[in-house]
């Protein structure tokens, strides 16, 4: 069951603004699935607890990028 959180019109807002949002806060309070959720299978999913993929975004950043077209989710960013 998915809980609605206060700052989604936030997200939608600032997204359409931004090119680039992040999001911080405490483990599990549902970040992740919230941004799935606003995007509607718009954004491809990544998460860089891939250590090749963590890899890959550290040594060739714009490879990556290409790999992985934007907009996308980038996941456990802190591990870069």
């Amino acid at each position: 069951m998915y809980i609605n959180r206060a700052m989604e019109k936030t997200v939608l807002d600032i997204q359409s603004s931004f090119p680039v949002l992040l999001i911080t806060g405490p483990r599990q309070v549902g970040k992740t699935t919230m941004l799935k959720k606003l995007s509607d299978n718009k954004r491809q999913y990544v998460t860089l607890d891939d250590p090749l993929l963590r890899e890959l975004a550290a040594t060739d950043p714009a490879l990556f990028l290409q790999r992985f077209e934007p907009p996308i989710i980038i996941d456990e960013i802190q591990l870069r």
